[in-house]
């Protein structure tokens, strides 16, 4: 499936349940904070091995959770007429720019402090 086709039917699943008028920005974006803070819940107290592990035996459910973030971030940017795939492009190419390798391999420093 392709990106047009997924966010229409995420578009369609939304009109046919007459969500829409629930859906402005803040609460659009609330609703992916939200969602990313499940994604979260499931590293919570976890460490070293135990997290490796976890991961391992629980990929179908961290994806869900990632797939709830996806639909969010592609349903607000469908409602706000951003292209995420070409914003996303934008922002990597400054990321590039902000973190040379030569200052920033193996670094974990933020781009101002490098």
């Amino acid at each position: 499936m392709n990106l047009e086709n997924l966010i229409k039917r995420i578009v369609d699943f939304r009109e046919a349940r007459d969500w829409k008028q629930f859906h402005n920005p803040k609460d659009l974006a609330l609703s992916l904070v939200l969602e990313s803070t499940e994604v979260l819940e499931h590293f919570q107290w976890k460490n070293g091995e135990e997290l490796n592990k976890y991961a391992e035996e629980h990929k179908e459910e961290i994806g869900e959770e990632l797939a709830d973030v996806l639909y969010w971030v592609l349903l607000m940017g469908h409602d706000l007429n951003i292209d995420v795939l070409k914003a996303l492009d934008k922002k990597q190419t400054k990321n590039e720019e902000k973190y040379p390798v030569e200052k920033s391999k193996g670094n974990h420093k933020k781009y101002n402090q490098l």
